[in-house]
């Protein structure tokens, strides 16, 4: 296990180095001076450009630029958002942990109401039942959120004005950041109004996560539903079955756990096309995450953000995805008997 661990730390490594060497490719097409793309100072002193040159190798050559480039990067020097003049690091700081509220929201839904509802429907006897439910899966799958987030953001906030379409909480509320989590920090707020503001902050969440769950919640019942078929029909389940176990206990004890694992594989492969969607949905309700502070860097033209923007969404791809890689080996009784027969 320890050998296939440092693999997938490897992998994780070659992987970034790639990332960044695209970034550094990128960066020679962008039409500014190459200073202002790498520092983000539109208009640096003598002493500034100097340390910019120094910092980056920009006298040197190109392969040498690289490696300055990459230790910069190694060394969290992303430099200053040109709009705001802050650092790179401190817009990230304050914009990655919305995104992560947004998602594991979304996440939790998706994968409550999936699962159940992918069990039940391939348990179904009704052929009609089952066809209904997945025309309703296919639908929900098929619609660009593009299109579906302005139409629920209508519907149920503009039209029945039940929720909030934009932002995180009230404007009203003055909530400390803590955790970065707004549902965790009006909790932790000493406010005398953090329950108003907690529950501010659950109805401004509920679009947006409503709407980014929509793409895994349909996953997570196709796939469910198709492994749960091809596993009732196996043969430990109908040797189960013979010896007179409760169907209630052959599902929940073999069928299940045994579904989990197609799933799992599959929230890995999900993971760049969940995190495009979510750059969508916050765009669409003002959503304060790396999503909505990337492309207001990309309308901007402010290359430093575009730059950490992209980094940062893509080594959280990256080291999520080989995460869910690794527990899935741990949870496949199949992947690790490969892993211990290959050491």
């Amino acid at each position: 296990m320890g050998r296939y661990l440092l693999r997938r730390f490897n992998l994780f490594i070659a992987t970034s180095i790639i990332l960044i060497a695209v970034l550094f490719i990128a960066t020679e097409l962008f039409p500014a001076n190459k200073p202002y793309i790498l520092s983000g100072i539109p208009h640096p002193t003598i002493s500034e450009s100097l340390k910019i040159s120094d910092e980056f190798k920009l006298d040197e050559s190109q392969p040498e630029q690289f490696l300055a480039y990459l230790w910069q990067k190694i060394n969290g020097n992303m430099g200053v958002s040109a709009t705001s003049q802050q650092p790179i690091n401190e817009e990230l700081k304050r914009v990655l942990p919305a995104s992560y509220e947004l998602a594991i929201t979304a996440g939790f839904l998706a994968f409550f109401f999936g699962f159940p509802i992918g069990m039940l429907v391939s348990l179904s006897k009704s052929k009609m039942s089952q066809h209904t439910i997945m025309a309703f899966i296919l639908a929900g799958y098929s619609n660009p959120v593009i299109w579906l987030g302005p139409l629920i953001a209508l519907g149920f906030g503009i039209k029945l004005g039940w929720l909030p379409t934009s932002g995180q909480i009230n404007l009203l509320y003055n909530i400390k950041p803590v955790t970065g989590f707004m549902l965790i920090d009006t909790l932790l707020s000493d406010s005398p109004h953090r329950l108003s503001a907690f529950y501010s902050a659950v109805r401004h969440i509920i679009l947006p996560a409503v709407t980014l769950a929509i793409l895994p919640f349909t996953a997570i019942v196709r796939i469910t539903r198709a492994a749960m078929m091809n596993i009732m029909n196996q043969s430990f389940i109908q040797a189960a079955e013979a010896r007179g176990l409760h169907t209630r206990s052959i599902v929940l004890r073999h069928a299940l756990p045994n579904a989990f694992i197609p799933v799992l594989k599959n929230l890995g492969l999900m993971l760049g096309s969940f995190t495009g969607y979510g750059i969508l949905v916050e765009m669409v309700f003002a959503w304060p995450g790396v999503g909505f502070w990337l492309i207001s860097g990309i309308e901007q033209r402010d290359y430093t953000v575009i730059q950490g923007g992209i980094l940062a969404v893509s080594l959280n791809i990256i080291f999520l995805s080989i995460m869910i890689d690794i527990i899935h080996t741990a949870y496949n009784p199949l992947s690790k008997k490969e892993i211990y027969a290959s050491n």
